[in-house]
C-alpha cells in the first residue's frame, strides 16, 4: 500500500502565517531548516521566478559576458553582436561540458573539451572534424535562450517560459522608483560574504528596521529609527521598507561627495529604501546610491551574497569618487557584519528543537507580506 505523503506544515500553522498581521505569526523553522521545503521551493519558487543575473553595466560592449548559475542551469549572459543582451545555456550541445567559466569578452565561446565554437547569439559555427558525421549541419545546432528581461538596468531571467513578464508584475515598484534613475546607475564595488544560513534568514533581516533597535543600536538605529520606518500595501510580488532620516534634508544632502540624483525631491533627500523583488532581487536606495545585494542560493542552509555598489553616471568622474568609494564601502561592510551576527543567532534558534512560530511585529509587515506571496507559491493558501 503506497503511504500518504505528510504535508509540509499542520493547518494550525498555516492559519497562524496567513492571520492578518497585528495577528499573525512567523513562517515555522522548517521552513528555513528543512531539505524537503527547500526542494519544493526550488521547483515552485525559483523555477517559476524572474531571478538576477546581473546589471547590464557588466556587459559594455560586444562579446562582453558573465557565466553564472540559474539554479542547476549553467547559463552565459551576453551582449551579441547587435547590442541585445541574451542569456543562453552554457553547456555545449556535443557533450555537455561547460563552455565558459567568470566573465571578460571574446566574440565566440569555444568548449574546451572538442573545441566545438558558438557565437554570441548561441549559433555554432564550428564543430571541428565532425565532416563524416551524417546529416550533420551547424547551421541546425543553436544553444537554448532563456527568458531574460531587462528592468531598470538589472538583467532578469527565467527558466519558466510560461511566467508573466516582470515588468508587469512590478509595476507598482517601479513607479515608486521613477524619480531614483536606478538604470542610470552603474555598479563600482562588489563585496562578497558566504553566507551559511537559509536565504529566507537575510532576506527578513533586510526588509526590516525593527531589528535596528537591537542589531544596529549605535550605527542605523540614531540616523533610521525602528518607529519612524513603514511599509505601503503592495499589489504584486514585491515589498517596500521605507526608513526616513530624523536629519534635515539639508544635512541629508551633505554626507560625502557624491550627488544626489537630479530630480529627487527634497523631502527624500534623507530616506533610506530597502527592496525586494520576490523572492530575491533586494536593493537599497538613497539619492546618492543604489546597494544591490544579490543572493545566490546553493543549499537549504547556504548562500553566496555579493553585495554591489552603484553609483549615478553623473558621478563617475568626480575627482575624490574613489575616496568616497573606500568610505561607502567600508560602511556598507562594517553594518552587515552586524547582521551576520544577527544572522549567526537566528539560525542556531531556527535549529534548536523546541523552537516555534513567533508573533510578529507590525514593523514586520514586509515579512508578511512576503509569507502570504510564499505561502500561495508553495501551493500552501
Amino acid at each position: 500500500m503506497r503511504q500518504k505523503q505528510s504535508p509540509l506544515f499542520t493547518k494550525d500553522e498555516i492559519t497562524r502565517i496567513s492571520a492578518p498581521l497585528d495577528k499573525a505569526y512567523t513562517l515555522p523553522a522548517a521552513a528555513y531548516t528543512s531539505e524537503e521545503i527547500y526542494r519544493a521551493e526550488q521547483k515552485k519558487i525559483f523555477k517559476k521566478s524572474w531571478l538576477p543575473i546581473g546589471r547590464i553595466e557588466q556587459l559594455p560592449e560586444a562579446g562582453s559576458f558573465i557565466a553564472a548559475d540559474l539554479l542547476d542551469q549553467p547559463i552565459i549572459a551576453v551582449r551579441d553582436t547587435e547590442q541585445e543582451i541574451r542569456v543562453l545555456s552554457n553547456v555545449c550541445l556535443h557533450r555537455a561540458a561547460r563552455l565558459v567559466e567568470g566573465e571578460g569578452k571574446q566574440l565566440k565561446f569555444t568548449c574546451p573539451y572538442h573545441a566545438w565554437s558558438y557565437d554570441t547569439k548561441g549559433q555554432l559555427i564550428a564543430a571541428p572534424m565532425m565532416e563524416t558525421a551524417k546529416n550533420f549541419d551547424i547551421r541546425d545546432c543553436k544553444l537554448p535562450e532563456i527568458r531574460s528581461e531587462i528592468w531598470e538596468g538589472f538583467i532578469m531571467a527565467t527558466l519558466d517560459p510560461n511566467a508573466k513578464p516582470f515588468a508587469l508584475q512590478v509595476k507598482g515598484l517601479t513607479e515608486q522608483f521613477t524619480q531614483y534613475q536606478i538604470a542610470e546607475h552603474v555598479i563600482q564595488r562588489t563585496l562578497e560574504f558566504d553566507s551559511n544560513w537559509n536565504w529566507k534568514v537575510l532576506v527578513e533581516n533586510f526588509m526590516e528596521a525593527y531589528h535596528h533597535i537591537g542589531t544596529h543600536s549605535t550605527t542605523l538605529q540614531p540616523g533610521f529609527p525602528s518607529r519612524q520606518s513603514r511599509v505601503p500595501d503592495n499589489d504584486g510580488p514585491w515589498s517596500i521598507l521605507e526608513m526616513p532620516t530624523g536629519e534635515s534634508a539639508e544635512d541629508a544632502a551633505d554626507h560625502g561627495s557624491l550627488k544626489p540624483t537630479p530630480g529627487i525631491k527634497e523631502e527624500d533627500l534623507g530616506t533610506l529604501w530597502a527592496n525586494v523583488a520576490f523572492p530575491c532581487l533586494t536593493f537599497a536606495v538613497q539619492s546618492d546610491m543604489l546597494i544591490w545585494f544579490q543572493i545566490i542560493p546553493r543549499t537549504v542552509d547556504n548562500f553566496l551574497l555579493k553585495v554591489h555598489l552603484c553609483i549615478h553616471k553623473q558621478n563617475l568622474d568626480l575627482p575624490d569618487l574613489q575616496r568616497q568609494l573606500d568610505a561607502s564601502a567600508e560602511i556598507v561592510s562594517f553594518i552587515h557584519t552586524e547582521d551576520i551576527a544577527a544572522n549567526d543567532i537566528v539560525w542556531r534558534g531556527l535549529n534548536a528543537p523546541l523552537t516555534t512560530q513567533g508573533r510578529l511585529s507590525t514593523y514586520e509587515k514586509s515579512i508578511w507580506q512576503m509569507n502570504q506571496w510564499w505561502l500561495s507559491k508553495m501551493e500552501l493558501a
